[in-house]
């Protein structure tokens, strides 16, 4: 059944944001360099193609340019049961106490309080297991809690980052390589905690921040730390029985500040990548800096502080198809994904960018 939005004059369903796209332009590797990617303009009625290296320029003295600056940790892992049974762990969240929350790939599931042997790096061996606890209740979803320790009594943070897998996401069929240690991260990123990059940022060197500080483009960063659902399409065809999955963001106050004073001198705020939206806006929605986050942006959304978007290229019937509706205009980025295809951008996390401007009105 469709759902009217506020403030839409039509109906949409999940249908809506569906689009075929060609397989050969599902990017598999990143661009030689970070800002050797394309830029599709959207800013006008007609997309204009660009690189991203003319990003700059079409860009003003004053603005503010709002990063996410989380940092993807090798969040798969890899084990086996005590019958030989593989498993396949993709850490969702480090909850304290060594514990973790974790999406479980297994033919059959273990019973609560087993214990898995899991595959350490080579030459690394220290007796790392995960012991599972349950299900994680604050989420819905086969997700699952476990206890993950090793010889040592080393973190998990510190696991992870010895024995863990970067999370590439579905959609990539190689296994992960060193390239993707170094370019699935940005080259600000920070504070670990992601399982998927906010793949916009991919796309920034620190030449291209020289030239933007040289402008006099301004910087401030927050934190969503991305979690496996972004991969997740939407499946009910009525979108109002969609239930976003749940992020934690922060807001910090010199950003805070950063954002009022750009807002007080007319300039604009650039969010660089979704998950920079949905963390401004949800500060802006409920006023809470830090916590966690569920808003699902759809058509009719009022958007009260992004006014430009720096994104990649989504997945049919995603959540973030339906954000950057609601920022640009339905019709719109429908166009731009039709032009996208016609002229070959790559799209998905290492594919190309695009360049959106906030429907007003």
């Amino acid at each position: 059944m469709p759902t009217f939005f506020p403030g839409t004059e039509r109906a949409f369903t999940l249908s809506d944001f569906d689009f075929e796209l060609p397989e050969s332009l599902i990017a598999q590797h990143p661009a030689a360099e970070r800002t050797g990617s394309r830029l599709l303009d959207g800013t006008a009625a007609t997309p204009v193609d660009r690189s991203f290296k003319d990003l700059p320029s079409l860009l003003k003295a004053g603005d503010l340019m709002v990063f996410n600056d989380t940092k993807v940790i090798n969040a798969r892992l890899f084990g086996e049961k005590a019958t030989g049974g593989k498993v396949e762990l993709l850490i969702e969240r480090v909850l304290g106490g060594n514990q973790v929350a974790a999406h479980m790939r297994v033919s059959k599931k273990p019973e609560v309080g087993a214990t898995i042997k899991m595959t350490c790096a080579p030459g690394q061996e220290d007796g790392l297991s995960a012991t599972l606890l349950g299900r994680w209740p604050n989420v819905d979803g086969p997700i699952y809690r476990f206890v993950l320790s090793n010889d040592k009594g080393d973190d998990p943070y510190t696991l992870m980052e010895r024995h863990g897998h970067v999370p590439l996401p579905p959609y990539i069929t190689h296994s992960d390589s060193p390239e993707d240690a170094q370019r699935y991260q940005t080259v600000f990123a920070k504070h670990p905690g992601a399982v998927a990059a906010p793949t916009a940022a991919l796309h920034f060197d620190e030449a291209l921040f020289a030239q933007l500080d040289a402008m006099g483009v301004q910087r401030a960063h927050v934190t969503l730390h991305v979690g496996a659902g972004t991969f997740q399409p939407v499946k009910s065809e009525n979108l109002a029985e969609h239930q976003m999955h749940s992020e934690w963001y922060n807001v910090p106050p010199e950003t805070q500040e950063a954002i009022a004073a750009c807002k007080a001198r007319g300039g604009r705020i650039v969010a660089v990548g979704t998950t920079s939206v949905r963390t401004l806006e949800s500060w802006a929605k409920t006023g809470i800096a830090s916590g966690d986050t569920a808003l699902f942006i759809t058509p009719g959304f009022e958007f009260q502080l992004v006014d430009l978007l720096v994104t990649n290229f989504h997945l049919p019937k995603s959540s973030l198809m339906m954000l950057v509706s609601a920022f640009t205009g339905y019709d719109h980025v429908m166009g731009l994904y039709r032009a996208a295809i016609a002229r070959n951008y790559r799209f998905f996390s290492y594919g190309d960018a695009m360049l959106l401007q906030r429907q007003l009105g």
